[in-house]
């Protein structure tokens, strides 16, 4: 699914009304009832409830008085208060406002901030609140009585639920760095497609769950358009790629794939990675760690092969003493690489890092202490053999670019394109929402994933899914391969939070709804389908 700016969204309506013979109209209609179904399906006990509809006077208003028909319709007690004289709304929405006065629909004019403290008394008796005051095309910050109003709703956001349609009001659909003030939504039903704004900060603070709506938009209008680069993961995005196995192969057909991890009190990030790839398909997982600690992770997992590599006196990986020949008999037989998970940060191990960046001519995968070992010496990325895939954190990115965390969260796309350009390499900038930047530019923002998934080892075990996925797929396109894995990966956390709960969710947790997280994209993908 694509992701679009405000101009890109106007381009695809008007296209889809000159070139598809989709009235204006009926898109609106569609919107609306598309806010309508969800809060009835979100709300079932929806009959005899209150509903406080907000409206402007732009076809964001016009999506709103459609919802507010049709949830009276389905019995809710629906209020609509209209930011604007009715004079003024025009168009589409004008057609919109005459239905709902025709039904006899509750209708309260605020046109002053005397008027609007009237009608607010009657806000927190509401139990759900929906906002369409302002749609995709702001300009600027809310000023105003409409600044007032959004102050309020926010500060009653306990007494009911806020459901945004299409966009929370005065959050900027292409993202903003500036000073903001915006509807802080439970949820926003978004149309066609998610918009920028949408999955940047600090917009994900105001949007609350995501979801998106059809209303008519052919799908192939969007999905022919070369210049449309973003994309928001769904089961969609990954026809094509054979998650399903034909009978007649055997494990040398999903990949070998080695992971260089491991180290004196950090044998559970081997163990993770290692249990990520079996779970994720490989049809091999070998792990190359310091020989001290080689028995410990070898008694994790029964189904991994282990490697021992010389140590230093901290056990770590020492570059030094390491057997290089034999390193490349270990390579030879092997899909592809992953480097880095608790390898710690010992001089000689950073060098040993190094040198097989340099000189790996197989996929390569670097992660955690990985990407360490290249920090104030980035540009060394580059200088190497094979395809590379780098997995930061928002920590590990920020001490890769020289910059603060805080500037790596506040500018994730930007900044993953760029060092995705700079390194030519493919980012998989970890966080909420996570991005996969590609070197031709594309990039992929994930849907899936919680907030407990923010616990030690998750990352391991996302290294171990990326690893393994590479392996099986060797001829797709990486970026889609990367995105599947992150996809996977956060639904296996969702998955597994739903078991736990949040707070509760374990790493491990996470690697054994790994299975179920794949039989539910299948299962979707075989309903799409149909």
């Amino acid at each position: 699914m694509k992701v679009l700016t405000a101009a890109q969204m106007r381009e695809a309506d008007r296209r889809t009304t000159e070139q598809f013979g989709v009235p204006s109209l009926t898109l609106m209609e569609n919107a609306g009832r598309g806010v309508a179904e969800f809060a009835a399906a979100t709300f079932p006990q929806l009959a005899g409830q209150r509903i406080t509809v907000l409206c402007g006077k732009g076809n964001n208003g016009g999506d709103g008085l459609v919802a507010a028909r049709l949830l009276a319709e389905r019995g809710g007690r629906v209020r609509v208060l209209l930011f604007a004289d009715p004079d003024s709304v025009q168009g589409d929405a004008a057609i919109t406002l005459r239905r709902w006065r025709e039904r006899g629909g509750e209708l309260r004019v605020i046109r002053s901030a005397a008027e609007w403290e009237q009608a607010r008394a009657g806000l927190n008796e509401s139990e759900l609140v929906i906002d369409a005051l302002l749609g995709t095309g702001l300009a600027g910050p809310v000023e105003g009585l409409l600044r007032t109003v959004i102050e309020d709703v926010n500060r009653g956001r306990e007494r009911y639920t806020v459901l945004a349609v299409d966009i929370p009001s005065g959050l900027p659909a292409d993202g903003s760095a500036g000073e903001i003030v915006a509807i802080e939504a439970d949820y926003t039903v978004t149309f066609t497609a998610p918009k920028l704004g949408q999955l940047l900060w600090p917009g994900t603070e105001y949007v609350g769950k995501l979801v998106v709506v059809q209303i008519g938009t052919p799908r192939e209008l969007l999905d022919s358009d070369p210049a449309l680069r973003l994309h928001y993961l769904e089961p969609g995005e990954f026809r094509g790629l054979p998650l399903r196995r034909r009978p007649d192969t055997h494990k040398g057909d999903y990949g070998h794939v080695l992971i260089f991890a491991g180290s004196r009190g950090k044998t559970g990030a081997a163990i993770l990675a290692a249990r990520g790839a079996l779970r994720a398909g490989a049809g091999l997982v070998t792990v190359a760690t310091p020989a001290p600690v080689q028995p410990i992770v070898a008694a994790g997992l029964a189904e991994l092969m282990t490697e021992p590599l010389a140590a230093t006196d901290a056990d770590t990986i020492a570059a030094s003493n390491v057997d290089y020949g034999r390193l490349q008999q270990l390579l030879e037989t092997k899909t592809v690489v992953a480097l880095g998970p608790g390898l710690g940060t010992h001089l000689e191990t950073q060098q040993f890092i190094r040198a097989v960046t340099a000189e790996c001519t197989l996929p390569l995968l670097l992660d955690a202490d990985g990407l360490n070992a290249f920090v104030g010496r980035a540009d060394e990325l580059r200088q190497r053999r094979a395809p590379l895939a780098l997995t930061p954190h928002p920590g590990e990115m920020a001490r890769l670019l020289g910059c603060t965390t805080r500037d790596v969260q506040h500018r994730r796309l930007e900044l993953a394109q760029q060092a995705a350009s700079r390194w030519n390499a493919y980012v998989v900038l970890k966080g909420y929402r996570t991005i996969v930047a590609a070197p031709d530019g594309r990039a992929f923002f994930n849907s899936t994933g919680n907030p407990g998934m923010a616990t030690g080892g998750t990352g391991d075990v996302l290294t171990g899914v990326l690893a393994a996925l590479t392996a099986q797929f060797r001829t797709a396109d990486w970026a889609r391969v990367l995105a599947l894995g992150v996809y996977l990966h956060g639904l296996a956390g969702d998955l597994a939070a739903a078991r736990t709960g949040e707070i509760s969710l374990l790493a491990s947790d996470l690697v054994e709804a790994l299975p179920a997280a794949f039989a539910r994209l299948q299962e979707e993908l075989r309903a799409a389908r149909v």
